[in-house]
């Protein structure tokens, strides 16, 4: 997990978040993710599984879509980010941590090896989730 204290003016600032960034152009979501690891901590993801897409509604900020990646093989060494602190996190304390409330769904999505690639749908009003679906279906919050 990434904990995001580095940056100036950040909308996570002090929150954990995995690593990732956005596309550049030409790049599909697997080659975005293979480039955002390798840039953020050194290591070269050899083995992944694309788990879904989540897309981010905002008051404040432009609609955004995440693509979600869970990786269990990698390479390499681990480099200092200059966008956090990044640090493993035992699958047992993760929601511990200062997340964003939408992050806390699709967390334990993602640990449902039972749930299939799925799409959520997040609805924020300043920091506050406000609504959610799974699949087209309203979520309770």
């Amino acid at each position: 997990m990434l904990h995001r204290v580095k940056k100036a003016n950040d909308a996570s600032h002090d929150k954990w978040i995995g690593v990732g960034g956005k596309c550049e152009a030409d790049e599909s979501p697997d080659e975005c993710m293979l480039r955002e690891v390798k840039e953020e901590t050194g290591f070269t993801v050899i083995s992944w599984r694309y788990c879904g897409i989540v897309t981010f509604i905002s008051d404040i900020w432009p609609c955004e879509y995440m693509h979600l990646f869970t990786a269990d093989r990698w390479e390499g060494k681990e480099i200092d980010c200059n966008e956090g602190d990044l640090r493993w996190v035992d699958k047992e304390r993760l929601f511990d941590l200062t997340l964003w409330p939408g992050d806390r769904i699709f967390l334990r999505l993602i640990m449902d090896l039972q749930q299939p690639f799925f799409s959520l749908k997040l609805v924020y009003k300043g920091d506050d989730l406000v609504a959610a679906k799974l699949d087209g279906k309203p979520l309770k919050l």
